[in-house]
């Protein structure tokens, strides 16, 4: 039995195994969702599976036809989705314990993000298993205007741009940027709060501020979940979910922060400097 919640707290479930499947997915759709490089999912048996808390306050996306993504209204946190009635597949990102299982391989590696290296001995596929459904093709956004990097959500509700150059992005490992991301970590770009502008939706853009926490907010599409900047104005600057941009920002991550509450599942394999804690100098912006 293995235990999961959102970042808020409200929503909570649990599932027994046999669990399975577990990968890493670098598809458009996860990327936007979760605002991370890749989600990692794992499946359980859906007659093990039970809401403990919430349930009724779960809102829910269709991001293909038939295919549900859950999230918490409150926090934003990415939940469950089904993708045949008798297999849940969980975010590892949101589980409280450890599943006893690890990942398997990345899965639509062809639709990876350009700033994204896989490293390591995982298998790498350009799609997924059959095992997981049918595969949903999305249309390539249009190029951004010359010197800039647009990035949208999910339902394409909300859309941004960024000005000038990206100097800045850092893989987090944190637990609070887990469950935000329901990931095995955050990889955000920093930039200007004066170089960020919204194109459209930002009346969309719902944000939960973690009450003991002394800035940590996730910011997320209202209407699909999708992750989206959170613009700081207390320190000038803008929090980019990487997974949202549309186009490459021509910064790469640099380091990985707060590997000392990296998940248990998870394995860092490339080899960027990392941190146990916060990083020991401010964003370039």
């Amino acid at each position: 039995m293995v235990r999961g919640s959102c970042l808020c707290g409200d929503v909570a479930w649990e599932a027994s195994g046999p669990f399975e499947l577990m990968s890493h997915c670098h598809c458009s759709m996860c990327r936007k969702a979760h605002g991370t490089g890749y989600a990692t999912y794992l499946a359980a048996p859906a007659s093990g599976f039970r809401v403990a808390r919430g349930a009724g306050s779960v809102a829910r996306y269709e991001s293909s036809p038939g295919n549900f993504r859950h999230f918490c209204p409150r926090c934003g946190s990415s939940l469950w989705w089904n993708a045949a009635e008798e297999r849940v597949f969980m975010p590892a990102g949101c589980l409280d314990d450890d599943p006893g299982v690890r990942s398997i391989a990345h899965i639509f590696v062809a639709s990876k993000a350009p700033w994204e290296e896989i490293s390591g001995a995982l298998p790498r596929l350009d799609t997924m298993p059959a095992e997981f459904g049918a595969e949903v093709a999305r249309p390539s956004p249009p190029a951004a205007p010359p010197g800039r990097v647009q990035g949208s959500c999910l339902c394409g509700g909300v859309a941004y741009e960024i000005d000038g150059p990206i100097r800045e992005m850092r893989h987090c490992h944190c637990s609070r940027c887990r469950k935000a991301r329901s990931a095995a970590h955050a990889t955000n770009v920093y930039v200007r709060e004066s170089a960020l502008r919204w194109l459209r939706g930002e009346d969309l853009v719902q944000s939960y501020k973690v009450p003991e926490a002394k800035f940590f907010t996730n910011c997320f599409c209202r209407s699909c979940g999708s992750k989206v900047p959170r613009v700081d104005p207390s320190r000038g600057l803008a929090v980019v979910p990487a997974g949202s941009l549309d186009h490459d920002p021509g910064a790469r991550p640099r380091m990985h922060i707060f590997v000392g509450s990296q998940a248990p599942w998870h394995e860092i394999s490339d080899a960027l400097p990392r941190h146990d804690a916060a990083a020991p100098d401010p964003p370039q912006l």
